[in-house]
C-alpha cells in the first residue's frame, strides 16, 4: 500500500515550529514602531515648527536615510550576526529618537537644522527587523512549502502593522502631544529588539565568515528579477495613493478624503486576503514562473481601474489590484532567499524592501506630475502598462536565462 500524502503545511504549523511564536511576536512588537514613529515625528515637527515645508523636508531626510541605507544596515547583520549588530544599532536609533523628542518637546519654535539632523540620524540607524526576521524564518523553516507560508504570514502581519500604527497615533494624539508617539514607538522598538535578540532561534543566523560568499555582491547574484518586479509593484503603490485621492475628489466633491480612505482600505484588505491565499496554496509552478504572472495580474487590475466610472467600481478594481500585491512581494522574498548565499539572506531581503520603498517614492513623484496633466483614468492605465512591461521584462529574462543555461546575475 502506498503511504498517504503528507498533510500540507498550514499557518498553524508555522507557529508550532519551536521558538517561532516567541521570535515572531518580538519582531512584530519592534516593527510596530515603523508604523508609529514616522507619523508621530511629522506631527511633532508640524506642531513645533509651524511649517509644513520643514516637516516635509525632515520626513524626506528620515525616509531617505531609512530606505536607501537599508542594504548597508543589513550587511552589518550578515557580517556580524543579529545579536552583535542589532543591539548597538537599536541603541543609536533610540538615542537619536530620544534627543529628537526632547528637542521637539521644548517650548517655542524649534530650529529646522537640529531637527533635520536628528531625524536623519534616527533614520540611518533604524534596525532592519523585517529582513532579519525573514532570514530567521529561513533557518526555522527549511521546508520551502512551510517557508512560503511563513513569508506570507509575515507579509500580511507587517501590512496590518502599518495600518494599526497610524490608528494608534491617532488615538494617542487625542490625549497627549505627538512626541508621546515617538516615545511609544521607541519603547516598542526597545522591547521588541530585546526579545528578538534573546530568542534561541536568532542564534541560528550565523554571521558571515571572513572571505565567505556573502561578502560584497557575490552572495547576491540572482536577485535582479525579484528586485525589478517589486520595484514595479512599489511604483504602482506610490501612484495609487495619489490617484485614488484625485479620483475621489473629482467624482465626489466635498467627500474625497472619506472616499479615498475607503478605497485605500480596500487595497489593504485585498492584499491581506491575497497574501493569505497565496501562502495557503500548494503551488506546482516554481516561484520564478509565478512572479511575472502575479505582477502582470496587478498591471491588468490597474488598467481596469482606469475604466472605473465611480467610487464603487474603483473600489472593486483596487481591491482586485491589492489581491496581487502581497503575493508578489512574498514571492519576491522567496526568490531572493533562494538566490542569495546563506550568509547574505538579510541583505537579499533588504534589497527587496528597498526596491518596494524606492518604487513607491518614485511612483508618488510620477503621480504628482501625471495627475495634473492627464485624466485620472488614463493615469491608472499608464501605471498598469508600466507594471505589465515590468512583468514582461522579468518573464523574458527568466526564459532567456533558462534557454542559454547561463547563471542568473543580479
Amino acid at each position: 500500500m502506498s503511504a498517504p500524502p503528507a498533510p500540507r503545511p498550514s499557518y498553524a504549523a508555522v507557529l508550532r515550529v519551536p521558538h517561532a511564536r516567541r521570535t515572531f511576536a518580538a519582531a512584530l512588537t519592534g516593527r510596530l514602531s515603523y508604523g508609529i514613529v514616522p507619523l508621530s515625528v511629522m506631527l511633532a515637527v508640524i506642531r513645533s515648527s509651524g511649517s509644513y515645508t520643514v516637516a516635509g523636508t525632515v520626513m524626506a531626510l528620515f525616509g531617505a536615510a531609512t530606505v536607501f541605507l537599508s542594504p548597508a544596515r543589513a550587511a552589518l547583520i550578515d557580517r556580524h550576526g543579529p545579536r552583535r549588530a542589532l543591539v548597538p544599532m537599536t541603541a543609536a536609533h533610540l538615542a537619536a529618537l530620544a534627543l529628537l523628542a526632547f528637542v521637539l518637546a521644548g517650548p517655542g519654535r524649534t530650529g529646522a537644522v537640529p531637527v533635520a539632523v536628528l531625524a536623519a540620524a534616527a533614520g540611518v540607524c533604524v534596525p532592519p527587523l523585517g529582513p532579519t526576521m525573514r532570514a530567521v524564518w529561513g533557518t526555522l523553516t527549511p521546508d520551502r512549502a512551510l517557508l512560503q507560508r511563513a513569508y506570507s504570514l509575515d507579509g500580511v502581519a507587517e501590512e496590518l502593522l502599518f495600518v494599526t500604527g497610524p490608528l494608534l497615533v491617532g488615538v494617542l494624539v487625542g490625549v497627549a502631544p505627538p512626541v508621546a508617539g515617538i516615545a511609544v514607538g521607541a519603547a516598542l522598538m526597545a522591547v521588541g529588539t530585546a526579545g528578538f535578540v534573546s530568542s534561541p532561534a536568532v542564534r541560528e543566523v550565523r554571521p558571515e565568515k571572513s572571505g565567505g560568499a556573502g561578502r560584497g555582491g557575490a552572495g547576491l547574484r540572482g536577485i535582479g528579477r525579484p528586485v525589478a518586479a517589486v520595484a514595479g509593484v512599489g511604483l504602482a503603490l506610490g501612484v495609487l495613493d495619489l490617484l485614488v485621492v484625485a479620483f475621489a475628489e473629482r467624482h465626489g466633491p466635498g467627500s474625497g478624503g472619506a472616499g479615498a480612505a475607503w478605497v485605500l482600505a480596500a487595497l489593504s484588505a485585498g492584499s491581506a486576503v491575497g497574501g493569505l491565499l497565496n501562502g495557503a496554496v500548494a503551488w506546482r509552478a516554481p516561484a520564478t514562473a509565478r512572479l511575472p504572472l502575479i505582477t502582470a495580474g496587478l498591471g491588468l487590475a490597474l488598467c481596469g481601474a482606469g475604466l472605473a466610472p465611480g467610487i464603487g467600481t474603483l473600489t472593486v478594481a483596487v481591491t482586485a489590484a491589492g489581491f496581487f500585491v502581497s503575493p508578489a512581494i512574498t514571492t519576491a522574498y522567496l526568490l531572493a532567499d533562494e538566490a542569495a548565499a546563506p550568509q547574505a539572506r538579510v541583505r537579499a531581503g533588504a534589497w527587496v524592501n528597498t526596491a518596494v520603498n524606492a518604487g513607491s517614492t518614485a511612483g508618488a513623484a510620477i503621480a504628482g506630475a501625471l495627475a495634473g496633466r492627464l485624466p485620472v483614468g488614463l493615469c491608472f492605465a499608464v501605471t498598469g502598462a508600466v507594471v505589465l512591461a515590468t512583468a514582461a521584462a522579468v518573464a523574458v529574462r527568466r526564459v532567456g536565462r533558462a534557454a542559454t543555461g547561463l547563471a542568473p546575475l543580479a
